[in-house]
């Protein structure tokens, strides 16, 4: 089974937004969301000698995803191949997987009311076409294959040649997004773009032994859109509470 992973060669890296352009016409994007976003750390350093990163951030479809556990719903879960997927049908957009997730890389499309994020063009993979955002690179800084391939570039550039993942000493989560190049880039990259600690898991898991009976029975059903009213209501009261 094939355990998929991207790699961001950040000497490479261009910032030139190609990647998000590309993933927003792939998938619709509505305006002011993205599923892929490029991002430039602040300058440090003393003139002349300055220093500054880039940060290509989406979903790291990590191998201990806390969106999952987060999900009351089912809709959010984790395939075979470590992609973490959102089936919109069991979405009922409560927003519990947002708070969850470390990166912030999820979003509630405003116009479907449902979670979307990068599943690295999951249905692009099914017809033997690589993600938009790799294709689309201008400086070919981008690389997705299989971590249990040996010869793949992704392979490669993790094991053999040091690729790190974003990661800190208290949030390890096992991201597959990699960033290569020299350790004071990534050092720049953690320390503008830290990973965050998980909100609301129990919550979730609590309301999730209520829900996903009535949502597997009764997806789409009209008392789901009066519980996420409600369900909403909740999560911004207990994160109001937690900061």
């Amino acid at each position: 089974m094939a355990r998929y992973a991207m790699v961001t060669d950040l000497r490479k890296c261009v910032a030139c937004q190609a990647c998000t352009v590309a993933c927003n016409a792939e998938w619709d994007v509505p305006a002011g969301y993205a599923r892929t976003r490029v991002r430039t750390t602040p300058i440090t350093g003393t003139f002349p000698h300055l220093a500054s990163s880039i940060y290509v951030a989406q979903c790291n479809q990590c191998d201990r995803p806390p969106c999952v556990e987060a999900c009351p719903s089912g809709a959010t879960s984790q395939h075979d191949n470590g992609i973490v997927g959102v089936d919109k049908s069991l979405c009922i957009g409560c927003g519990f997987c947002l708070e969850a997730c470390p990166y912030d890389a999820r979003y509630i499309n405003p116009a479907t009311k449902k979670v979307d994020k990068c599943d690295f063009c999951v249905s692009r993979l099914e017809r033997g076409a690589e993600p938009a955002c790799v294709i689309t690179c201008t400086a070919h800084a981008k690389y997705f294959g299989d971590l249990e391939d040996r010869q793949s570039d992704v392979f490669k550039m993790v094991y053999a040649h040091g690729a790190r993942r974003l990661e800190t000493s208290t949030i390890r989560v096992g991201p597959n997004v990699y960033y290569a190049g020299e350790h004071a880039s990534t050092d720049l990259v953690l320390a503008a773009f830290p990973p965050r600690p998980p909100r609301l898991l129990a919550a979730g898991q609590a309301w999730s032994r209520v829900l996903r009976p009535l949502v597997l029975a009764a997806a789409g059903a009209t008392f789901l859109g009066q519980a996420v009213a409600f369900f909403n209501q909740l999560r911004n009261g207990e994160k109001d509470f937690e900061d």
